[in-house]
């Protein structure tokens, strides 16, 4: 497939153009004009990269790329050694930040959801990032929800707040997002669950009376680039696989 209509595919897919971001979305780096395989992986670090080369991989996507808004935009040192790796070896980067949160179905949200089982059923936050639905089993509590979460995402949760609340509705939002807790907390729900969690998470859990989960940046989010790799092979033929680097976070 032609690098042009791979990138011009995935931004109608992934809508980018319509969603304020901290980074570009889509292609990031260009490479070789011809793409058959493709490395999917939830953040585009040095061992991703290096295993795109040892793979023979035409193109790289990504949830974490590069370019951050605020960062040191300076070329040296690891960002050097990131972008020589590409470029050097003709390996295009895709990536897609909010895009991939949001998508209805390739999205870490929604991928989170069909992992767990619950049933979304609305949205909150801004640019309605958050989810809100029922879980999998009524009449459960957060302990309980919380060791659900471990099971299937292989990651023991932080929860704080009140273990023995029953959970009817829920709200969740992959990654970094405790920053919309409060708005969550608005919508009504009876626990929250993201990836991160921050000192003033716990006191707003503890005096709202709504349990907060944290059950890790990377593992809620390795289910969208992991879908991503079913979509390109399944619906555009490509060869497409997704690596799952070991993150304790």
């Amino acid at each position: 497939m032609q690098l042009t209509a791979l990138q011009a595919h995935l931004d109608g897919v992934m809508e980018s153009a319509r969603l304020r971001d901290y980074c570009p979305n889509g292609l990031q780096v260009e490479g070789r004009p011809e793409v058959a395989r493709v490395l999917c992986g939830v953040t585009a670090s040095q061992a991703l990269l290096d295993a795109a080369v040892a793979g023979a991989y035409d193109a790289v996507l990504v949830h974490h790329g590069y370019f951050w808004k605020g960062e040191d935009g300076r070329v040296v040192g690891m960002r050097k050694r990131r972008l020589a790796t590409l470029l050097q070896h003709d390996i295009s980067l895709f990536a897609y930040h909010l895009p991939l949160d949001v998508h209805p179905e390739l999205g870490n949200n929604a991928q989170l959801a069909r992992l767990m089982g619950w049933c979304a059923d609305g949205r909150f936050g801004e640019q309605d990032i958050g989810w809100l639905g029922v879980p999998e089993r009524a009449g459960g509590t957060a302990a309980e929800l919380a060791e659900q979460l471990a099971l299937r995402l292989g990651r023991e949760p932080v929860l704080v707040g009140d273990p023995a609340r029953p959970v009817g509705r829920l709200a969740w939002c992959t990654g970094g997002a405790q920053g919309y807790f409060e708005q969550a907390i608005a919508a009504g729900v009876d626990v929250y669950v993201s990836g991160e969690i921050s000192e003033q998470t716990t006191h707003i859990a503890r005096e709202s009376g709504v349990p907060y989960i944290a059950a890790g940046h990377h593992a809620t989010e390795r289910y969208g680039a992991m879908a991503m790799a079913g979509y390109l092979r399944d619906v555009l033929g490509l060869e497409a696989s997704f690596l799952d680097l070991p993150n304790p976070v």
